[in-house]
């Protein structure tokens, strides 16, 4: 595995020891294996003598093992003083084994790969590396929500309880044209060769940076609320766009992470024949789902209608007009009114 580049600390990020599971190949739903399979993750707490204070944390499209921070600490919905948090980083992010950092598939020769695939790769963690049989959540926001919804279906009684942020059950066509537009904007450059990318596309990247964090991750209302001119907002996009870039993720691990994220579909798990509504009334676990009242990435209608089929769910809105931002610590009040309601639906297990 060639080395991965760790994105820089960023404010409220918490910086835990990163740590490395060696998992073997990885048999995929496709019938191929990812090779070498290396899990990456890091862990919040201790685990109890019983096992039975785990914690696990899914990871957003993009994101790393920080993506929830904000809900980690004393005092927050996941208190380390009292869970062991694993927030393990999805396949293809560069830190666990992808395209950009994969010895043996490199690039393009990477295998396709689920949503399932990656509840997989955790399962596999969970049970090899700690020996756990049982979590108290599993807890995501966007792809990170949506892995947590799987994580219910594919294994109903690990998890007791599932807070899914900003989830669809199975990916909306509006979801789909999002990524087929942002893997658009990478592909139009000119580093781009028609079976892979021979350079990094900077152009590609800049147009991506325009349509996914300035526009579709955000709603109009929250750019007006503090952005008050034309000369301000190009200085803010220029701000967000070397931001995404320092982050330096990587164009091939987008190509592949994203269509996993435009295919997923939990009434595709095994034994439910594409039977969404079948899939999620098969939960058991006691799920809370949250999303804001207008999300232009993840429609706020896929999160409401994964929670009407979930029995016993609880759907809250968020108060925010973030957009799909409304799941992170974008807005200190929005990170404060999760950390609550969360914490509050936790402490009733």
């Amino acid at each position: 595995m060639i080395g991965f580049r760790h994105p820089p600390m960023a404010q409220g990020h918490i910086d835990a020891e990163h740590r490395i599971a060696e998992l073997g190949d990885l048999e995929l739903e496709s019938g191929e294996k990812i090779l070498g399979y290396r899990q990456s993750y890091v862990t919040h707490g201790e685990l109890n003598r019983e096992k039975s204070n785990a914690v696990l944390v899914c990871i957003s499209l993009t994101g790393n093992h920080h993506r929830l921070d904000f809900l980690i600490g004393p005092g927050r919905a996941l208190d380390p003083a009292q869970y062991f948090i694993i927030a393990a980083d999805p396949i293809s992010n560069g830190l666990s084994t992808s395209p950009s950092n994969s010895a043996h598939q490199p690039g393009m020769r990477f295998p396709r790969f689920t949503i399932r695939d990656m509840v997989a790769s955790q399962y596999r963690l969970l049970t090899r590396q700690f020996g756990i049989s049982h979590l108290q959540t599993v807890i995501g926001a966007s792809m990170g929500g949506m892995q947590a919804l799987q994580w219910a279906v594919s294994h109903p009684l690990y998890p007791r309880t599932c807070v899914a942020m900003t989830p669809m059950a199975k990916t909306s066509a509006w979801s789909v044209m999002v990524t087929e537009a942002a893997r658009s904007c990478l592909m139009a450059d000119p580093a781009w060769n028609g079976d892979g990318f021979s350079a990094e596309p900077e152009r590609g990247w800049r147009a991506y940076s325009g349509l996914m964090t300035a526009l579709l991750s955000r709603t109009p209302l929250a750019l007006a609320e503090f952005l008050p001119d034309c000369a301000e907002t190009h200085i803010w996009f220029e701000k967000i766009h070397a931001q995404n870039r320092a982050n330096g993720f990587d164009a091939h691990d987008y190509l592949y992470q994203s269509w996993a994220y435009e295919a997923h579909d939990v009434g595709a798990t095994a034994g439910f024949g594409g039977d969404t509504a079948a899939a999620l009334a098969s939960i058991e676990a006691r799920t809370l789902i949250l999303a804001p009242p207008l999300d232009l990435f993840n429609p706020a209608e896929a999160a409401r209608s994964a929670a009407a089929g979930i029995a016993g769910a609880q759907f809250v809105a968020i108060p925010s007009v973030q957009g799909h931002q409304a799941a992170t610590s974008t807005k200190p009040d929005d990170a404060a009114f999760l950390n609550r309601v969360i914490g509050e639906f936790l402490a009733k297990t």
